[in-house]
């Protein structure tokens, strides 16, 4: 008799672990995205879109983990003396092991086919880019160079709505090069080109980082990404000498 009830999973660790699930959801839906940085391209889009889902998907994992661990400290606390006695075996519990083995199993398995669909679509923007950006770092500026035109710039300009290949190298060090409202990260390597794509979708100016410790002034490797309506971006083109 004690055996067949101590297999049963008490009620109050079934509440606990709703409650703390729908937290973690609730969390996962609202928060995350908050916490993301602003969204200007279909890429960063779908990076907020996997952190949520993520999150999502691992919050019955967490609420498993800390409804055992608040149940724990309030109902097996060991208050007597000496040595406290071990529990029951969890491999003992048939129905828990399962659903445990299936649930981690179909989980793993999601995570996986979702991440692979992801890299297939970042693989596949760069081939359709309908413009290619020259990016190169070094210590401590970027320079941009717009290929077909003579004119380089030491912030980056670029047309909304257009998928855009950057080609990034470095002339010394190892740079990193990020725009996070956009989602893309590439490093920046001394004398092979490195490729990135991804498709501006909203007007506005965003930021250009250096993701790799780069020196000195590393931390002050930062320049801006102005996208700008194609109209405006033309005028911009047009507008600057043969070089800068």
């Amino acid at each position: 008799m004690s055996e067949q009830k101590s297999r049963n999973i008490p009620p109050l660790m079934i509440v606990l672990w709703l409650a703390i699930t729908t937290l973690g959801v609730v969390g996962s839906l609202y928060v995350v995205p908050w916490l993301m940085p602003d969204v200007a391209s279909n890429t960063m889009h779908l990076g907020v879109l996997t952190m949520v889902i993520f999150s999502v998907a691992a919050a019955p994992v967490a609420g498993v983990v800390y409804a055992v661990l608040v149940y724990g400290i309030v109902r097996w606390r060991y208050r007597g003396q000496g040595v406290p006695p071990d529990g029951p075996a969890i491999r003992a519990n048939g129905p828990v092991t399962s659903l445990w083995l299936v649930g981690s199993t179909v989980l793993t398995i999601f995570l996986l086919v979702w991440g692979l669909a992801l890299l297939a679509n970042d693989q596949g923007s760069e081939a359709s880019a309908e413009m290619t950006v020259d990016v190169t770092g070094q210590q401590w500026v970027w320079s941009f160079a717009y290929p077909g035109t003579q004119v380089k710039s030491h912030e980056l300009y670029v047309p909304v709505d257009t998928e855009i290949s950057f080609r990034v190298t470095s002339e010394d060090v190892v740079h990193g090069f990020w725009i996070p409202q956009m989602g893309i990260k590439v490093n920046a390597n001394p004398g092979v080109f490195t490729s990135v794509a991804v498709m501006p979708n909203k007007v506005g100016t965003y930021d250009v980082r250096c993701t790799e410790i780069c020196g000195l002034n590393h931390a002050v490797m930062v320049t801006r990404v102005h996208v700008l309506t194609k109209s405006d971006y033309q005028q911009w083109l047009n507008q600057q000498p043969a070089s800068i």
